[in-house]
């Protein structure tokens, strides 16, 4: 008897066990899976749905900025849309109030949270502009991850204003065996005086540290021209396929090591690695659907005429349009909405108020 006591707390034990390492293997799978977690609406949307997908970062000291982008999408074109709204957690509330006390509140959208410690021994605080380190900047980086079902996405930085039918953007053919289309630095006449007046960078040694031969081997001539990563079209299973995620990482953390590129350069630190795992294999965009550097200069604009025929503007640069002084407000301060719980506004001289 004595024995069969014993045989069977074994067995007890083995089974508890047992069970106990089912369910931490199962939450561990989940908490890998979750990095970026839906929060409302609990829905589910593929490309049976015939949505145009639009993925978008929403920081709290920004909410305002992203609101605005999507607003202006959202007027401009009769697709069916769905946004999803990449935040972090301390600023999920406030992303889903802004939506639903506002004219956007009829938006279809999920609200995803990013999990800053995937950018653990990616990324170290050494930016002369902090906004370029924040976690959202690197979301770009992790498409897959996103909990998403969609083979083609669009990504948007939150300071653009849409004036075109996304629809246009979406459909753009991408080349075989290309995962993303950008807008490259060399590619709009209209833009070059302006490009100049400011000192941007349009080349591949505006970016990376040619001193370093990390750099030197990777083959890449310094006077290639260089593309803007704010805005892009993404065919998602290719991503996958290239494991382009994972080359983003290593440069990253090679950086971390190395410091082949500085975010005293003119892209900080999130721009760096797209252009290097990207070089010479995206489609490029219609420059219209990314006319950029509006944010490089208080003073330096672009002719109203040719503002009008964009179809995409871009404030790259530290001159934010909701902030002072910044150039071409008009033509953000259309697609704004207020903040209704007041955390956000608008930053404009005194004379202004």
């Amino acid at each position: 008897v004595s024995c069969c006591v014993s045989v069977n707390r074994v067995l007890l034990v083995l089974v508890v066990l047992m069970v106990c390492l089912l369910l931490h293997n199962t939450l561990l799978r989940t908490s890998t899976r979750h990095k970026f977690s839906a929060q409302v609406p609990a829905v589910t949307v593929s490309e049976a749905d015939n949505v145009i997908p639009i993925i978008i970062c929403a920081s709290e000291e920004r909410m305002g900025a992203a609101m605005a982008t999507i607003n202006s999408i959202h007027s401009n074109t009769n697709a069916r849309l769905f946004f999803y709204i990449v935040t972090v957690s301390d600023a999920v509330k406030l992303t889903r109030r802004y939506i639903e006390k506002t004219k956007l509140k009829g938006i279809k959208y999920k609200i995803l949270e990013f999990n800053p410690m995937v950018l653990r021994g990616k990324v170290k605080p050494d930016s002369s502009r902090p906004d370029l380190l924040h976690p959202l900047n690197f979301v770009r980086f992790y498409l897959p991850l996103l909990d998403i079902s969609h083979k083609r996405v669009i990504y948007l930085d939150d300071d653009v204003i849409v004036q075109g039918d996304i629809k246009d953007l979406f459909n753009i053919e991408l080349k075989p065996g290309h995962a993303a289309a950008f807008a490259t630095d060399c590619d709009l006449p209209s833009t070059y005086e302006m490009v100049h007046s400011v000192g941007m960078q349009t080349t591949y040694m505006g970016f990376l540290d040619y001193r370093k031969q990390e750099v030197k081997d990777l083959g890449i001539h310094p006077r290639d021209c260089s593309f803007n990563p704010g805005v892009f079209v993404a065919d998602v299973s290719e991503w996958k396929k290239q494991r382009i995620t994972k080359q983003l990482e290593k440069w990253m953390e090679e950086n971390f090591r190395q410091n082949i590129y500085s975010s005293a350069m003119a892209g900080g630190v999130a721009t760096p690695p797209m252009l290097i795992v990207f070089h010479d294999k995206y489609t490029t965009l219609d420059p219209l659907w990314n006319v950029r550097h509006l944010g490089w200069s208080p003073d330096a604009r672009y002719p109203d005429s040719f503002l009008q025929e964009a179809h995409l503007l871009h404030w790259n640069g530290p001159f934010k349009p909701w902030n002072y002084p910044a150039v071409h407000l008009d033509l953000w301060e259309k697609w704004f909405i207020p903040d209704p719980s007041k955390r956000f506004s608008l930053v404009r001289p005194e004379s202004d108020h």
